[in-house]
């Protein structure tokens, strides 16, 4: 379903980032692509199961930040600005992992 791959944060100015780049929080980012890794982590052999690997999201271990790294490299997301009154109200950014 459409919203199983949305989040509802605050949009605030991130002077290090360029202009093509937004700052996702970590734990909204595994909640987004969590899917994607899930897949990344089965395909590269790296859990057996979908179990384990959701064990392994849940336990935050190193591999699945590497693998959800790889994955948000292939998945722009949209931010929307409400209210939407044009088409300038939703903008297409590459993520980058934040803090926070």
């Amino acid at each position: 379903k459409r919203v199983d791959y949305s989040g509802r944060s605050v949009i605030v100015v991130g002077p290090s980032l360029s202009l093509h780049r937004c700052g996702l929080p970590r734990e909204i980012a595994i909640e987004l692509f969590q899917t994607f890794v899930i897949r990344g982590l089965i395909r590269q052999h790296l859990a057996s199961n979908i179990g384990v690997a959701k064990s392994k999201i849940r336990e935050k271990e190193p591999i699945v930040w590497e693998m959800l790294q790889e994955v948000m490299q292939g998945h722009p997301v949209l931010l929307n600005r409400a209210p939407t009154l044009h088409r300038l109200g939703i903008q297409v950014f590459q993520p980058i992992l934040m803090e926070g």
